[in-house]
């Protein structure tokens, strides 16, 4: 058994210098990395379940990937094009694309006896994908919309519902300005509630006919493609395969298509939501720093408490090195210790959390009811590995007081 090793274990074991290493040197660093490790894993769990509910609740109203017509015009009054069955067919077989559904838009107005509301109608078709408003809706029914006749049936917001008193059966007037104005009259089918009032108050679900049928169009005429995929962070890699296909696509009226993103079509969210990743880094590193200081001034203590067991190793030959490596040993222990407790009780309040919801928010300043928690297994891997490595490097200088100590002087320190 090497020298260092088994001076390790008697220290480990009180064998040295009597039992005070498992004293309060040795809770108080434990319990210091305990809770270092726990804050840092809810503040990634929460961090990236805070950002990953915002960013579904945006492309739930939108998509990963919009596809519309290459112009000028950014308003909600779109410019159409024909709905291209070998066009769609490309897209929906690019690799990574979930569905591929047809859309149009139009700006109008709801009103009642006492109050009116601007909205924007969002019409889709018989393939669109209702998961999202389903996971959403607060009350009454999705409406089912087919190709062989025109459905009435509309989803509102919660917002939108309390504002002009609107429930579920309920008609509303819908006004629309053209070149005369145009009204219909919808039947509120379904009320959902995504906690995001600038999209709440705006956005209403409606049959994609009435747009067609509003402005004129032919029956195979859309305003744009929504494209869902199946995971988010190889969005780009779609997109420019989308796009590929798309710039080469022109139709017999010289019309040509547009790719953008989320990301591109709602850049200041998403960029709100990338500011969450610097304060997790903050909080990170401010944790480590925390707990790191807090391992220093353990190890330094358990120095000075075996200053003459120093001394008499030192006088009888013993490396500095090896010195070292017996402290180092310690300390990894208290190290690893800590981190396995703290994630063990890290991973026990996110299940608790994502299984109960226990904390609360307010949704009029979070977006969402509970505290989110998204736990991704490759993150949480590289925080233990990155805080075992800080706090090991923080330990080297500690760990270098024990060589500079003097035999003569140690030896006789009580």
């Amino acid at each position: 058994m090497k020298p260092d090793y088994f001076i390790y274990k008697k220290i480990r074991s009180g064998g040295v210098s009597g039992k005070r290493f498992a004293g309060p040197v040795l809770k108080v660093a434990v319990t210091g990395i305990v809770l270092g490790m726990t804050v840092m894993i809810l503040s990634l769990a929460i961090g990236s379940g805070f950002k990953k509910e915002i960013r579904e609740k945006i492309i739930g109203f939108g998509s990963h990937i919009q596809i519309s017509n290459y112009d000028h015009n950014q308003s909600y009054e779109a410019n159409p094009f024909l709905h291209d069955t070998l066009l769609f067919e490309k897209l929906s077989s690019v690799k990574g694309v979930k569905k591929v559904q047809s859309t149009a838009t139009k700006p109008g107005l709801f009103k009642t006896d006492t109050e009116i509301q601007g909205i924007v109608i969002k019409g889709v078709g018989q393939d669109y994908d209702f998961s999202f408003m389903q996971s959403i809706l607060v009350e009454g029914i999705i409406p089912q919309y087919s190709n062989d006749s025109t459905s009435n049936d509309i989803l509102i917001s919660d917002d939108i519902a309390l504002m002009l008193d609107l429930n579920v059966g309920d008609d509303v007037m819908t006004y629309f300005f053209q070149e005369q104005i145009r009204v219909r009259r919808f039947n509120v089918a379904g009320i959902f509630d995504s906690h995001i009032p600038d999209l709440d108050k705006l956005f209403v679900i409606s049959d994609i006919r009435h747009i067609q049928r509003l402005n004129n169009w032919e029956y195979n005429q859309i305003a744009g493609y929504d494209i869902l995929i199946d995971d988010y962070e190889e969005m780009n890699n779609v997109a420019y395969n989308i796009f590929e296909i798309t710039a080469m696509h022109v139709f017999d009226d010289g019309a040509m298509l547009r790719t953008q993103t989320i990301r591109q079509t709602q850049p200041m969210i998403f960029g709100w939501l990338d500011l969450l990743d610097m304060n997790i880094a903050v909080i990170i590193v401010l944790v480590l720093l925390v707990a790191g200081f807090n391992m220093i001034s353990g190890l330094l203590i358990l120095i000075l408490e075996r200053t003459n067991m120093i001394g008499i190793l030192k006088s009888v030959g013993t490396g500095n090195w090896t010195l070292r490596k017996i402290f180092l040993r310690l300390s990894t222990e208290i190290v690893l210790r800590g981190v396995i407790i703290g994630n063990l009780l890290g991973f026990a309040l996110c299940f608790i959390q994502s299984k109960f919801g226990i904390v609360s928010l307010d949704p009029a300043n979070y977006f969402i009811e509970t505290v989110p928690i998204n736990l991704n297994l490759l993150h949480l891997l590289l925080l233990n590995i990155g805080a075992i490595i800080a706090i090991f490097l923080l330990m080297l200088g500690p760990s270098y007081l024990a060589a500079r100590i003097s035999p003569v002087k140690s030896i006789g320190f009580d």
